[in-house]
């Protein structure tokens, strides 16, 4: 392991004010998924969902990994957002096995009205610290 020049006053600052800023947008999005009516992790849930790249339902699988949790776990949140109406389960068309999640239409308009505070939030932390593609916040570009 290569040794690195010792941390100075300015490097615990720098690093304070990334985690204070950082819990101040989790308290947010807390705030703002409890205002709708869902869990942070229901929330974190729907957004991983339709956020998944490329397609348009997930397998817990994939959720559990994207959440890091245990499968089990995932399992037991897809059920409680289930019963909420927020997502369905489907089987797979490849593999009759699979079990795919998707948005239902209560869950795309939760998770639409949440994502656009977050998006609004997000824009106002942008001099505070950068966002990966998330360029797109990053450039000042519009994710619409």
């Amino acid at each position: 392991m290569q040794s690195s020049a010792p941390l100075e006053q300015g490097d615990f600052e720098a690093l304070s004010e990334f985690r204070y800023q950082m819990r101040r947008f989790l308290k947010f999005s807390e705030d703002a998924a409890h205002s709708v009516g869902l869990t942070p992790l229901q929330y974190l849930a729907l957004l991983h969902i339709k956020g998944y790249p490329g397609q348009d339902s997930v397998t817990v699988g994939q959720l559990a990994e994207r959440l890091q949790m245990k499968h089990h776990g995932a399992v037991a949140l897809v059920s409680r957002c289930e019963q909420a109406g927020l997502v369905s389960r489907t089987q797979g068309r490849e593999d009759r096995r699979q079990v795919l999640v998707g948005l239902t239409a209560l869950g795309e308009s939760q998770l639409r009205h949440v994502a656009e505070l977050h998006r609004n939030e997000l824009k106002s932390l942008s001099k505070v610290f950068k966002v990966a593609r998330i360029s797109a916040f990053n450039d000042g570009e519009s994710l619409s």
